[in-house]
């Protein structure tokens, strides 16, 4: 594998999931803070390790791979931690982990063969808006933890109208959409590579 700066920050996503998995769960005041902040630190190298391989004309393969892989790592993991922790439910994690996985199966598969997949503008939508949710999670999460008395209030009524669970649903749909929308645009590889296969 070439070592470049995109790939080590790619790398650096990875190391970082555990850190963020053990800060989510530790009983502490602050861990969930921490645990909010390891995450947004990972999603901004999400966004800047591309931007550094397409400027610097530093793409690899193995960038190509670990980049999606990294990304889906980080999601899942606080998806799935968040239905451990009952703050979301198991069947709406179970849609994203699936979609998310089957999506990154089929275009790493079809690319090693030499097929291209198009990622649509709604696919990469459905990043930021997954990451959106997480964020506003962990905000809630590590708010609650501390305890701070002017913040009850919101904290409340966040939990009184069922906003996570109104966030997550419609996170969950529009992830589905997205992944019935890619396979839709990319019926015509799909189909040849099937062909080629057979």
């Amino acid at each position: 594998m070439i070592i470049n700066l995109p790939n080590i920050l790619t790398i650096g996503r990875i190391l970082m999931t555990p850190f963020f998995i053990i800060c989510l769960f530790y009983d502490h005041p602050w861990a969930k803070s921490w645990a909010l902040f390891i995450f947004a630190v990972a999603s901004i190298t999400d966004a800047y390790d591309g931007y550094l391989a397409r400027k610097n004309d530093q793409v690899t393969e193995a960038g190509k791979f670990l980049d999606p892989l990294a990304d889906k790592i980080l999601v899942s993991s606080a998806f799935i931690s968040f239905a451990v922790m009952g703050v979301v439910e198991y069947w709406m994690v179970a849609l994203i982990i699936f979609r998310d996985l089957f999506v990154t199966g089929l275009r790493i598969v079809m690319s090693h063969k030499g097929f291209i997949m198009i990622t649509s503008t709604i696919a990469k939508a459905k990043t930021i808006i997954q990451i959106s949710i997480i964020i506003f999670i962990l905000l809630f999460l590590g708010l609650k933890a501390l305890n701070l008395e002017p913040l009850k209030f919101i904290l409340h009524l966040i939990v009184q109208y069922h906003f996570i669970y109104v966030l997550t649903l419609i996170t969950t749909i529009f992830t589905v959409i997205t992944g019935i929308a890619y396979l839709t645009t990319n019926r015509g590889a799909i189909k040849q590579f099937l062909t080629a296969n057979q």
